[in-house]
């Protein structure tokens, strides 16, 4: 017997696991909305030097009072090459001339102009406040905001690291639920920072967690759920996240400063902690640490809100040692490490599907994380997303059942680089092809990803199935890093970066044909599976199959 029978004697899918999917999928939907908040708190609005001529309204001059506010603005901000305002510089001194000149530009010299010695005016139409408008991160000081955005993944790489080995040491529900305390504290104590490292801190704090809250509640849904059912509460928690990003655009677009909308989505965290502490610690995991006795309370637990009448005279500690003693007996023996370096085609998997992990979560990160680059429509954008995703993660499943994981996959990769390179050259006024095109863009990185996932537990064994993935999230963690550090190079060119998240798909499409197809394989179950993994020795088994099964 295996655990599986003892979850089929408390209720494999029942009202206890409905309730335990429920409210992971709310926490998740609430959760996920805190690793896009720059999005919207960190947007940069229109903005130009203050100059006293035009701020301080306690001056008055010659002609200050009776010149309009566009024939002020001539005179002391210069134009850019599109002929608007320029951001970042000044005139040193009125250039009345200018009043004088029509239709004519003449050329600036540098000496002309000076940077904005005394801060900026923000345009207040589309946010009446962000971090931006707050710490003035414009100008030569614009890559700070992606400083925050990488110190936020940061910490989610680090968290991954660090929560993923003490939830296998201390359990799911205890990680869980000290997670979401920390984000909650974490995330509105940085409404609260008096400077921009104090905020950073903070941010990076809450990374360290965000993500494991996500991860443990896919655990947690997974170990309480018989095999055949488990792709409903991970579909469900994976569709939470596309709402999450449509409810972060609606609030978004309702409450335009910053700090409200911090502590809008932070405090329902306190609320989601108070409700984790009613739930049930992983029965697997009580039990493979041998802890029998809260293990048989839990699935007993399970089978009284399940409707188990007499499940709580099966399910004693005698039956549960029984039952379980084969993978008690296997989980004394560890997996190491050393055995996959030793493993060649096991360990050119590994680094295959850690390259694509990668390069997969680069472009999807760029295209949530940076939706202002995309167009003046971010509360749009968002809400597409979320409905995009929305569709394609429920949709992925469909069309794996009728084309190959290695096709598939490179066909969607290479339409997101496609997709991201055509945008990255577009103008700004084409407005609409510009949200068909990142809407088309994230939606098929997600089909893409969601397709990854089923290729890479098809690809490792059994043995070594948690490991791989444990190696899987910290390469998409990297490349959650790299994808905001990558928006520190538009000082170099504002292209730079999306020709970057362009071409990662495009690499990724190339490199799953260096992994072995699986559509319609058997799972391997050991390391020697893999190492043996050849089609005469495939052809093998599989008759070897047939001859036993028709024995029998």
């Amino acid at each position: 017997m295996a655990f599986d029978v003892l979850l089929e004697q408390a209720g494999g899918l029942g009202r206890f696991q409905i309730l335990q999917v429920a409210l992971f999928f709310v926490t998740s939907m609430i959760t996920y909305p805190h690793l896009l908040l720059e999005n919207f708190t960190a947007a940069v609005p229109g903005h130009r030097c203050w100059v006293p001529l035009l701020d301080n309204h306690t001056a008055s001059g010659n002609d200050s009072d009776i010149l309009s506010q566009d024939a002020l603005l001539r005179v002391s901000i210069p134009l850019d090459s599109n002929l608007r305002p320029e951001k970042c510089r000044r005139f040193t001194h009125p250039q009345w001339q200018l009043l004088h000149l029509n239709g004519t530009f003449p050329n600036v010299s540098e000496s002309d102009t000076e940077p904005c010695v005394d801060g900026w005016v923000y345009d207040q139409s589309s946010f009446s406040s962000t971090i931006v408008t707050k710490w003035d991160l414009v100008c030569e000081f614009q890559s700070l905001k992606s400083v925050v955005q990488t110190l936020f993944m940061s910490g989610s790489l680090l968290g991954g690291l660090v929560l993923g080995r003490l939830s296998d040491r201390y359990g799911r529900k205890a990680i869980y639920t000290w997670c979401l305390l920390q984000t909650a504290i974490a995330d509105t104590c940085a409404i609260f920072a008096p400077t921009f490292l104090v905020f950073c801190i903070f941010r990076f704090l809450a990374g360290l967690t965000t993500t494991n809250i996500m991860a443990n509640a896919f655990i947690l849904a997974t170990e309480w759920t018989v095999p055949k059912l488990q792709y409903i509460g991970v579909t469900l928690i994976l569709c939470s996240y596309s709402i999450g990003q449509m409810l972060l655009g609606g609030l978004a677009f309702a409450i335009r400063d910053w700090y409200t909308l911090h502590l809008t989505v932070s405090i329902p965290l306190f609320v989601l902690f108070l409700l984790s502490r009613r739930l049930v610690e992983s029965a697997r995991w009580l039990i493979t640490t041998n802890q029998l006795d809260e293990g048989t309370k839990a699935l007993r637990r399970a089978a009284r809100i399940n409707g188990k009448k007499n499940a709580g005279e099966i399910l004693t500690i005698e039956f549960v040692r029984s039952a379980m003693q084969e993978e008690l007996n296997k989980a004394q023996t560890k997996t190491s490490v050393i055995q996959l370096l030793r493993a060649p085609k096991l360990r050119m998997r590994i680094c295959f599907l850690g390259f694509v992990r990668l390069g997969a979560a680069v472009p999807f990160m760029g295209l949530i994380l940076n939706l202002q680059d995309l167009g003046s429509s971010i509360f749009l954008f968002q809400v597409l997303f979320g409905a995009i995703t929305f569709i394609s993660r429920c949709s992925a499943h469909l069309i794996m059942k009728h084309m190959d994981r290695r096709i598939n996959q490179s066909l969607f990769f290479f339409l997101v680089g496609l997709c991201i390179l055509v945008n990255t050259f577009l103008s700004q006024e084409m407005q609409t092809l510009r949200v068909v095109l990142a809407t088309l863009g994230i939606g098929t990185i997600s089909a893409a990803n969601a397709t990854f996932s089923v290729h890479a537990l098809e690809l490792i064994p059994t043995t070594f199935r948690s490991t791989a993935a444990g190696i899987n999230n910290v390469f998409s963690r990297i490349g959650s890093v790299l994808a905001p550090l990558l928006m520190t190079l538009v000082v170099y060119s504002p292209h730079l970066p999306w020709i970057m998240y362009g071409v990662f798909p495009i690499l990724c499409g190339l490199i799953v044909f260096g992994l072995p197809e699986t559509r319609n394989q058997p799972l391997p179950n050991t390391i020697q599976d893999v190492e043996n993994d050849t089609k005469e020795a495939r052809k093998v088994k599989e008759e070897d199959t047939f001859i036993k099964v028709t024995k029998f």
